[in-house]
């Protein structure tokens, strides 16, 4: 079957623009197909594996960043950022907002579930970062605030 799949995969790339496919299945199997290759047809090389982490030592290393007294506060899951309870309802917090340890700072949906976000310290809001209904990712910054 696998052989099958290969020889599609041949044939899609001789019928098409493209140079070079590759494949990856959920388990973890990659198929790579490369038009003009230097090896000869036919043959499969197992994926190369990883050598050691390259370091590179081109330039000074870069300045470490200023610490800030600002404290921000992360998407603790992926899913869509509300800034109010609904379209109608005024927002939970404001730039310029006291926060509260414990505070509903935001809702995330994530799978058709609304997730409360809350304040992990207290504080006044500087910025609010994502906008109202778009999407955040694991550990995005929500809302930066400068702690009390």
């Amino acid at each position: 079957m696998l052989k099958d799949k290969i020889q599609e995969l041949i044939a899609i790339i001789e019928e098409s623009g493209v140079n070079e496919i590759e494949v990856s299945s959920w388990w973890g199997r990659k198929i790579r197909v490369t038009k003009n290759s230097s090896a000869p047809a036919g043959t499969f090389a197992p994926p190369a594996t990883p050598g050691p982490p390259i370091v590179g030592t081109a330039g000074p290393p870069e300045a470490a960043p200023e610490t800030s007294r600002h404290h921000t506060i992360t998407a603790p899951i992926v899913g869509t950022f509300y800034a109010a309870a609904s379209p109608e309802s005024p927002p939970f917090i404001k730039v310029g907002d006291r926060l509260k340890t414990g505070q509903t700072i935001c809702i995330i949906e994530a799978m058709k579930i609304m997730n409360e976000i809350e304040s992990d310290v207290d504080g006044t809001v500087v910025e609010i970062l994502p906008d109202n209904a778009t999407p955040v990712e694991f550990n995005q910054p929500l809302v930066v605030v400068e702690p009390a």
